[in-house]
């Protein structure tokens, strides 16, 4: 069965907040929030955030079995962040992560974005080489999480969008 990838819309903020909770209890440092953070959101707060940004998912025999969302860089016009990827383990491997980062890449062209980045945690090395496959390079940009999470170090990757 192929992977389907939905653009959730507004009004589907639990569905959102159900996949990202469960990326937080799976993989707590690969994100800049924690659970905790999340878990003292309201519904408002949920439905807000799903709304200011797009929001992607995947989904496999009919269930959800991933998540990754985009937003326009704060720093640079022609620059896109790809950020709060995860695809849960027993989903892995069948492509759910590959149609995701496309469909990210995708509104990213469609926005008219040069290039497409993302930071990934350096201790990481299934995600660094997933990311490398789809040709994300580094930039040689590093960073780390605020305290008390400063051991979580990341650096940045990024891919060169064609125009469409």
């Amino acid at each position: 069965m192929p992977i389907v990838i939905e653009r959730l819309e507004d009004g589907a903020w639990a569905r959102f907040r159900e996949i990202r909770m469960a990326a937080l209890r799976d993989a707590p440092d690969a994100f800049g929030t924690t659970y905790a953070e999340s878990v003292a959101l309201s519904e408002a707060d949920w439905a807000a955030r799903l709304h200011a940004l797009p929001v992607f998912v995947a989904r496999l025999h009919g269930k959800d079995c991933g998540l990754a969302r985009g937003m326009p860089s704060t720093e640079r016009a022609d620059t896109a962040h790809v950020v709060s990827v995860w695809v849960p383990p027993d989903a892995r491997r069948h492509g759910a992560g590959a149609a995701l980062m496309a469909a990210v890449t995708g509104w990213a062209r469609g926005e008219g974005f040069a290039r497409l980045v993302l930071d990934v945690n350096d201790a990481n090395p299934a995600a660094i080489a997933f990311y490398e496959r789809l040709d994300f390079r580094p930039t040689g940009r590093l960073g780390a999480f605020p305290p008390p999470r400063a051991h979580i170090t990341e650096h940045e990757r990024e891919l060169k969008l064609e125009a469409p």
